[in-house]
């Protein structure tokens, strides 16, 4: 991590970040990493992507702001902002090739000392998500859950360069659009010379004047 633009991101800082200390003196920071560097989000990436190991910028600034304290008194609450952008590739699941995926994460945390507090949040608040902060706070853990919560829920290209074939094809096959043949004459269909058959309605009614010729 680096709190001055221009300088390369510490490993070591970003996996034990004081949280807690970050948001009271309202600190900034900034960095990069890499899908290497985030096993659950590399397994997201398709074997044969041009580029498996993609990077992504991210930005965080803590700061505290003026809550009112069980006690009653007014104290400071930490807060975290993290802004990440990048892109990573996926596989489309309509055409089944990779296509790239941007990302573009801005969130803002409320931070709380313990599970039970974080329970307690209200599970309303749209804008702003609950973690637990610790003086040993894992940054690329953070990264790494919000770009899996950005994953599409069905990766795919805008327009695909081709659809798989296994999509395109039927039950039937090829011909699974046409209708059957039939063996024999369909109803409705012409006969030769170029008439139709008669209109069921018609041969109803001779079949009534015939039943009517036979009574006695």
């Amino acid at each position: 991590m680096t709190e001055h633009p221009g300088k390369p991101a510490g490993p070591a800082s970003m996996h034990e970040l004081d949280l807690f200390e970050f948001a009271r003196s309202g600190r900034q920071a900034a960095g990069v990493v890499r899908v290497s560097q985030l096993p659950r989000m590399l397994n997201e990436v398709p074997a044969d992507a041009p580029d498996r190991d993609t990077s992504f910028t991210w930005q965080a600034e803590g700061s505290t702001q003026p809550e009112l304290q069980d006690d009653g008194t007014e104290g400071p609450q930490p807060y975290l902002r993290l802004a990440i952008h990048g892109a990573a590739w996926l596989e489309c699941q309509r055409c089944l090739t990779p296509y790239e995926q941007a990302f573009d994460v801005d969130a803002i945390y409320r931070i709380v000392q313990t599970e039970a507090e974080a329970e307690e949040f209200p599970l309303d608040e749209d804008e702003i998500e609950v973690i637990v902060g610790s003086r040993q706070f894992d940054l690329i853990e953070l990264i790494e859950e919000e770009l899996l919560l950005s994953l599409p829920l069905v990766p795919k290209h805008e327009v695909c360069p081709e659809v798989h074939e296994s999509l395109t094809s039927g039950a039937s096959g090829d011909d699974a659009s046409e209708p059957p043949e039939e063996d024999g004459e369909s109803v409705g269909e012409p006969e030769q010379g170029g008439t139709t058959k008669p209109n069921p309605f018609a041969a109803l009614e001779a079949l009534k004047k015939g039943g009517a010729g036979d009574k006695h």
